[in-house]
């Protein structure tokens, strides 16, 4: 079959993807979600190749940064890089206009600095309208 960069055959894939394909094929309503998990930034290509495959599967991405959790910030949510897609579809408009200005506060900020922020924001209020609105402060 077909060899992609790393030495991955393209073949050697279509079973995992059709599986985590499965989520959205559900008849009859209902749903069905898979957890997965990947080690990314390893050094080796064939990781990085196996990703970049099944990155595109997924609705939404949680990256987890070392260096975060080395500081003991926990969760070590790298922010930036995280993301859900489709989020139109989950949230009311004036949420989401409000979460994009979030992520534009955030976007420049060093990842540790970013989550320690929310972080910070999050602790001091109980829901999400008491969390932008303090925000404005």
């Amino acid at each position: 079959g077909k060899v992609l960069t790393g030495g991955v055959d393209a073949n050697a894939l279509q079973r995992p993807k059709r599986f985590f394909g499965a989520a959205r094929n559900i008849e009859e309503g209902g749903s069905l979600t898979i957890l997965a998990t990947a080690l990314i930034d390893t050094g080796s290509k064939m990781d990085d190749v196996i990703y970049e495959e099944f990155k595109g599967t997924g609705n939404s991405e949680i990256h987890l940064d070392r260096r975060i959790a080395e500081k003991r910030v926990f969760p070590a949510i790298n922010i930036n890089r995280s993301g859900t897609r489709k989020e139109d579809l989950l949230t009311q408009p004036d949420e989401l206009q409000k979460m994009w200005v979030l992520r534009k506060v955030l976007h420049p900020m060093d990842e540790l600095a970013a989550i320690e922020f929310l972080i910070g924001k999050m602790q001091d209020t109980k829901t999400n309208a008491e969390f932008f609105d303090s925000m404005k402060r």
